[in-house]
């Protein structure tokens, strides 16, 4: 979603790189384009003027390291002053037991989805999570939250008859009481923060079940909107947290630059995505690389560390190591690929990659081949080399496409087995040491595309 933020802000600094000398003019000019940046994203205009306001008293208060070059010292000022924006410090919901959180926020931001993607997200904790239903007012509301629970065996509170909404958030406590639940999250009802009756009705909720955590949620779409969003319900409830949902939206991005500024609560969580596990821990520092176009190879680690399986991933690798590799291999490993997400959400976790557009095509054509590659026979999957032209023939007309698009994936995996072939043994084992084995990973985060593909060159 920071997709227009990342380019523009990348093409600034890329010019702040180069530069030689550090002077009020050339960082005022330069900030003055970083400003520009973060308005057309939507940003609140008061946080986009104290931004770089601070980061120009930052800038001309520091004496320039004999390490670096000016301009990559203000790329890094600019870096750490985003992650001020972002907010700083522990994103951690409370350790009470139980623990009740409040889910509050705006018609359409996706409170109800939310509330059991982070039932979910906690019950990975070990958490004993327990829905309750408070809003009344929405048609189907309490039928969501009661499929949503069911589906990931959470236990849910609901009364369709009564319409006190204190009285039901109270008893669902109590209820929880009862089955053991150490996580009560209460699920109310969207509403605008000028709607004093429906804002009153909360502020009642939360004097009778007196809840630990109260967040917001909001859509990231809000833009300038956000910030008068954020502090009517900051006045009124005393947020303590804020979970930012539709990140992999087209929304430009000011609302997660804004609201945290204004309220002084820590954004917690986003949601990522419409599936129910994607959803993440919110890392300012990870996010201000992201917007910098830096890349989050922490977050791509932790992803992968979540969702492969490394006995099988291990397996990989030594086949690899012997130039073993076949197309069951190669559909394992699309496979567990599809578990970490979507093509371009991995992309924007790459460095220098934050730009680059990974779409419905390439996602399609990754389908094609698993779809190729379930037509083959076991012993085709094996020895690639028998699929003479009748068998392709079958095989295109088994997975649906065409004759040439059976071909072109042959012929890519006959190159990168010759490629495995070439580096087999030594060269092969320098590069696996290089990424990952001996001497540990490179910090890939503060290498730019240049010195990555330097990094590539060692191993042709």
């Amino acid at each position: 979603m920071f997709e227009s933020l990342t380019e523009k802000l990348s093409h600034t600094l890329r010019n702040l790189r180069g530069v030689g000398k550090l002077s009020e003019d050339n960082i005022s000019e330069a900030l003055g384009e970083v400003r520009k940046a973060l308005l057309s994203a939507d940003v609140h205009f008061r946080t986009a003027r104290e931004f770089v306001e601070e980061v120009k008293q930052a800038c001309l208060g520091q004496e320039v390291l004999k390490s670096v070059s000016p301009g990559q010292q203000v790329v890094k000022i600019i870096n750490d002053e985003l992650v001020k924006l972002l907010g700083e410090g522990s994103t951690q919901l409370k350790e009470d037991k139980p623990l009740r959180v409040m889910m509050v926020g705006l018609h359409g931001a996706g409170k109800t989805t939310t509330s059991a993607k982070l039932a979910k997200r906690l019950a990975k904790d070990g958490r004993k999570p327990m829905l309750v239903a408070c809003d009344i007012y929405r048609p189907a509301a309490i039928d969501q939250l009661e499929i949503l629970s069911k589906n990931e065996n959470f236990p849910c509170y609901l009364d369709r008859t009564s319409k006190n909404v204190p009285n039901i958030a109270r008893n669902g406590w109590e209820e929880s009481k009862k089955n053991g639940s150490d996580l009560v999250i209460f699920d109310t009802a969207g509403r605008l923060q000028i709607d004093d009756e429906l804002v009153q009705e909360l502020e009642d909720l939360k004097k009778q079940i007196n809840p630990h955590e109260i967040l917001l949620v909001a859509d990231a779409a809000l833009g300038q909107e956000a910030v008068n969003v954020a502090k009517t319900f900051h006045e009124r409830l005393d947020l303590t947290g804020i979970i930012l949902t539709k990140m992999d939206g087209d929304a430009r991005g000011g609302a997660a630059l804004s609201m945290k500024k204004v309220t002084g609560a820590p954004i917690k969580f986003m949601g990522v995505g419409e599936k129910i596990d994607e959803f993440e821990v919110f890392h300012p520092d990870r996010l201000a690389s992201r917007i910098l176009g830096m890349g989050d190879v922490v977050s791509l680690v932790e992803k992968a560390q979540e969702h492969l399986d490394e006995e099988e991933s291990m397996r990989m690798a030594e086949k690899m190591l012997k130039a073993e590799f076949d197309f069951d291999d190669f559909l394992s490993q699309m496979r567990q690929m599809k578990k970490m997400g979507s093509m371009g959400s991995i992309a924007k976790m790459l460095p220098g990659m934050g730009n680059i557009q990974v779409g419905d095509k390439e996602e399609k054509s990754l389908a094609r081949h698993e779809a190729i590659i379930l037509s083959m026979t076991k012993e085709e999957r094996r020895v690639p080399r028998i699929i003479a032209g009748s068998r392709r023939k079958r095989i295109a007309d088994g997975s649906g496409v065409q004759i040439r698009d059976v071909n072109q994936l042959i012929k890519q995996f006959s190159q990168m087995q010759k490629m495995m072939k070439k580096m087999k043994g030594g060269k092969m084992k320098k590069m696996m040491s290089a990424l990952g084995g001996g001497g540990g990973m490179p910090d890939m985060n503060d290498m730019d595309p240049n010195q990555l593909a330097k990094l590539a060159k060692k191993f042709k």
